[in-house]
């Protein structure tokens, strides 16, 4: 019987192990699934028939805009596909795409209740990430600057949050960041977290999202 004792107190972390995996396994199966899909799509820029190509053409610029606008979701790979395949049209369709995409994904995180993202994080065992969620949830957007200011366990920290636009920025064009989020995460974040008036967000991905099509026509594409 004593032997048994410590069976209650693994199963919590059993469960938290397997939300872990299966968290992870879900966005493993989103970023390989755009990779199937741009491996499809590459396939069909140069079919046979002419009313394919632009089949495949609108079939892609809708993955596109979904795709960016999805949280861990690596979708730049289309949009180069994109811009590779239609030179200069392509470059501003796929900057005016990526602005719907993000501006899409900041309107959802709008949408989405506090509450709810804090019941995600206690499914997710984060008990003090959900305190915090909690506790922010009915301040207004200069009540929790004032909050997070004061209770920022580093100096860094609100650093970050006094200069949020410019991080934003930098995060969007940050190699790889399809690890914290990718551009659809840091939307959602940012329009769940209520701190950035909409029309100041648009404005601010509209310059934040120009270099790497300034990149791309300049022949420098760090891809």
């Amino acid at each position: 019987m004593s032997e048994a004792a410590p069976a209650p107190a693994a199963t919590p972390k059993l469960k938290l192990l397997f939300k872990v995996l299966l968290l992870i396994g879900f966005l493993l199966v989103l970023n390989y699934g755009g990779s199937l899909v741009v491996e499809q799509i590459n396939f069909q820029l140069w079919p046979e028939h002419e009313h394919l190509i632009i089949t495949a053409l609108w079939f892609s610029i809708g993955v596109y805009i979904i795709w960016m606008a999805m949280p861990f979701v690596p979708g730049i790979e289309l949009g180069l596909a994109l811009m590779v395949m239609l030179g200069l049209k392509g470059v501003l369709l796929v900057y005016l795409c990526t602005l719907l995409s993000l501006s899409l994904s900041f309107a959802i995180g709008r949408l989405i209740p506090l509450k709810a993202f804090a019941r995600f994080m206690g499914w997710l065992h984060l008990r003090k990430s959900r305190e915090l969620v909690l506790q922010l949830e009915p301040l207004n957007p200069e009540q929790k600057l004032d909050f997070l200011l004061k209770t920022a366990p580093s100096k860094i920290i609100p650093f970050l949050f006094k200069h949020r636009y410019l991080m934003i920025a930098l995060m969007l064009n940050l190699p790889g960041n399809a690890l914290i989020g990718g551009g659809g995460g840091i939307g959602l974040i940012a329009g769940m977290c209520r701190m950035f008036p909409f029309p100041k967000y648009v404005l601010l991905i509209s310059f934040a999202i120009t270099p790497l099509p300034l990149l791309f026509l300049a022949g420098k594409s760090p891809w």
